[in-house]
């Protein structure tokens, strides 16, 4: 097990490289000048030769990227050029409501998935079944966003039960701030819930037709505890691994509904920084970004290990 996490470890230093590289390229190297994007190309020269300056574009793209990852490592994420105060400083305040919003929605996600989609294949082709699926269809049709939208014209306009968006913050007590991110994380949360309530239904379906479990009920033991006992423990293997890539697109959609809801998340920071062409800004969340998917695909991966005996008994 130690030799599985040393090497899950090195793979993923290895993979954060390669992917600050791609995008420092991208950014800052490819054809195209960074100080004419942020100022646009209608500014004076000895404008942009400043910001060159202050960017450190004069310097060879080699000693640029060692200083920005020298910079990371140390907690330096540079100076943002609209906001004028260091990216680390931006990026830990609005981490407060990204951070939650998304683990609040992985809950949610996880919550509603999981018993649905166990419970329709318990009873597959029943009511419960037919209704889960309805609700899985239309929940990978409907994108976050417009449910946002909807759930904002119903639950605060209409009835007025939540703040239609904004965020009070930490500091005006939890039940205000769990209010604002509510609605906001529900609705980043359906259309990834119905997506794992098709995977938990599909595995368990699996592993209920699976010979063990055909063996255990001709031992006698009844369907419930079958279901408990060894259904669920062997359906959670696969989900575990969709669980984890879906981590991605709980990160990607805050930033549509961090938007929808006014909420002043890395989201709507990344957003605003793509607007006023902040490229220091776009760089390091970007690369925040990344590199919260891949830690959180490195525990995943260490997690399946955990649930599946087989792998186990390799490591």
């Amino acid at each position: 097990m130690l030799r599985l996490v040393i090497s899950r470890l090195a793979s993923l230093a290895i993979t954060l490289l390669f992917v600050s590289l791609a995008i420092f390229l991208i950014l800052e190297v490819l054809p195209g000048d960074p100080a004419a994007i942020m100022l646009g190309t209608a500014a004076r020269e000895d404008t942009l030769a400043a910001l060159r300056q202050e960017l450190g574009l004069d310097q060879p793209a080699l000693l640029r990227y060692l200083d920005w990852i020298g910079g990371i490592l140390h907690g330096d994420l540079g100076l943002s050029i609209t906001y004028k105060m260091p990216v680390s400083t931006l990026v830990a305040e609005r981490m407060s409501v990204t951070l939650p919003l998304s683990l609040l929605a992985i809950l949610i996600s996880t919550a509603l998935a999981l018993p649905l989609g166990i419970a329709a294949a318990a009873r597959r082709d029943g009511p419960v079944d037919r209704a889960v699926l309805v609700f899985s269809q239309m929940g990978v049709a409907v994108p976050n966003f417009w449910i946002g939208l909807l759930f904002i014209l119903f639950f605060s306009t209409r009835l007025g039960w939540f703040p239609a968006g904004g965020f009070p913050g930490w500091g005006a007590g939890l039940w205000p701030a769990f209010q604002a991110l509510l609605l906001p994380s529900v609705a980043l949360a359906l259309p990834q819930a119905a997506v794992l309530t098709r995977v938990t239904r599909s595995a368990t379906l699996e592993v209920i037709g699976a010979d063990f479990v055909r063996t255990a009920r001709a031992k006698g033991v009844d369907k419930r505890a079958t279901l408990r006992r060894h259904v669920v423990p062997n359906a959670l293997i696969p989900v575990t691994t969709i669980l984890g890539l879906q981590l991605s697109f709980f990160f990607g959609g805050a930033i549509l509904v961090e938007n929808v809801f006014n909420l002043p998340g890395l989201g709507r920071l990344a957003y605003q920084a793509l607007n006023q062409r902040d490229l220091v800004v776009i760089k390091d969340i970007v690369l925040i970004f990344s590199g919260l998917v891949i830690v959180v695909n490195f525990l995943v991966d260490i997690g399946y290990t955990i649930l599946d005996p087989r792998l186990r008994s390799r490591t």
